[in-house]
């Protein structure tokens, strides 16, 4: 039986705020929200972002609820989703209304983007102290399955979960590393896409919670082991459904231009894609994550990977982001940065052809800290405007104060302050 609804919305630390109301308030269709919860930092620090009114009043804002319900994984509950508005119109620091916007942008292409997203994530249990500490799993191997990666069976537990929640699975695995996995959703259109994967990420950790076990999405929470990513597989439909990435089982001009986009704006993008002082651990060179400004067909030392196999499936895969950053921010970005390049005309440069661990061609990279991110998104100003000024300039704000806090801590401090969130 349903007796309360679940409003949920992801904020600019990819936390779900929302509020439990009844049915029929819901059923009203807005839910007000307190503007300032965009400055308030992971230590409950209420920070003057931009557009977080904090000395206007702290107003109000409404997230506008969509017309279906979906099943909660909660008890007695189901769960709506929606897009924050102020003054009747989309707020600037909604990422959901964002990623509308940059939808919207393609399909005056007459180009619909679809998207899949991989999360990878690690499992951390307490020992007797209470200390989090590496799941133990010493039989555990890459691509493994079954209790030797999963001993506790956390993994069964979120499949069937998920599938009572009505999410979309493509596939679940372990991982490069002992207690990391591999979360995989089915392709959907954009937005729906990234509320499969805001939702699934919701509700992963609150199961392995009921199981006294912490799943984290950090990007690097053991240092001597790989790192976590949120790899953004995208494609796009034309008016007649078909895939125009490959067409005909090479890079169509579109293919090409979203790549040369997506170099062009690489250090910028760094800035939206990898939005902790821990992300910096997981981006570097000699690694399967989005280091360099490069890429290449089926190649995982690159930062964008083509995959041009089949023309139905054919896709491009960024590799920068990871799983702490909000997932409607990551897409929208990486669609934006796309469409600068096909709208702007850019040259796409050579592949990369060399093994990208010993030898590489590619010369630029993300920036060194989080810091350093921060200012090269704030000195891309064509990016910041086809994002969106507004969400930049609070992302900037919010995640400068977090650099500030942080940047002097050690690796463990680091982990702990985020651990708990992420």
């Amino acid at each position: 039986m349903t007796n309360r609804t679940r409003t949920l919305f992801c904020d600019l630390l990819n936390l779900p705020r929302g509020k439990f109301v009844p049915p029929d308030v819901a059923a009203r269709g807005k839910i007000g929200f307190a503007r300032g919860v965009f400055g308030t930092t992971f230590d409950r620090d209420l920070i003057p972002v931009p557009g977080a009114g904090v000395f206007d009043g702290i107003p109000d804002m409404e997230l506008v609820l969509d017309g279906d319900r979906r099943p909660d994984w909660q008890r007695d509950s189901e769960i709506a989703l929606g897009t924050l508005h102020v003054d009747g119109a989309p707020f600037g620091l909604c990422a959901r209304a964002r990623l509308q916007a940059a939808v919207d942008a393609w399909e005056a292409k007459g180009l619909t983007p679809m998207v899949g997203l991989e999360m990878e994530a690690y499992v951390f249990q307490q020992d007797a102290d209470g200390v989090w500490t590496p799941y133990d799993t010493p039989g555990a191997f890459v691509y493994g399955t079954g209790p030797q990666n999963d001993p506790a069976g956390l993994m069964d537990a979120l499949w069937s979960t998920a599938d009572a929640a009505g999410l979309p699975i493509e596939s679940m695995n372990g991982e490069y590393d002992s207690g990391q996995f591999e979360l995989t959703m089915k392709f959907e259109t954009a937005v729906a896409a990234c509320d499969n994967a805001f939702l699934f990420r919701t509700m992963a950790r609150e199961v392995a919670a009921e199981m006294g076990l912490l799943l984290t999405f950090l990007p690097k929470p053991i240092p001597d082991r790989g790192g976590s990513g949120l790899h953004v597989n995208f494609s796009f439909a034309d008016a007649q459904g078909a895939n125009v990435i490959a067409p005909v089982g090479a890079l169509s001009d579109i293919a090409k231009g979203c790549m040369a986009g997506l170099i062009h704006h690489h250090e910028g993008l760094a800035g939206l894609l990898a939005t902790t002082v821990n992300s910096y651990d997981r981006l570097g060179p000699a690694s399967m994550a989005g280091y360099w400004a490069n890429w290449a067909d089926d190649h995982r030392l690159v930062t964008t990977r083509s995959c041009v196999s089949s023309p139905r499936s054919a896709r491009l895969e960024h590799r920068m982001a990871d799983c702490a950053t909000n997932p409607y921010l990551a897409v929208a970005s990486v669609l934006q940065a796309s469409l600068l390049g096909v709208s702007g005309g850019y040259a796409l440069e050579p592949a990369e052809d060399l093994d990208g661990l010993d030898n590489i061609r590619a010369t630029r990279h993300v920036p060194s800290a989080l810091g350093k991110a921060l200012d090269a998104l704030d000195a891309d100003k064509p990016l910041r405007m086809a994002v969106g000024e507004a969400i930049c300039d609070a992302l900037i704000f919010l995640k400068q104060d977090e650099w500030k806090r942080l940047k002097d801590k050690s690796v463990d401090q680091v982990r702990d302050y985020y651990l708990p969130f992420v």
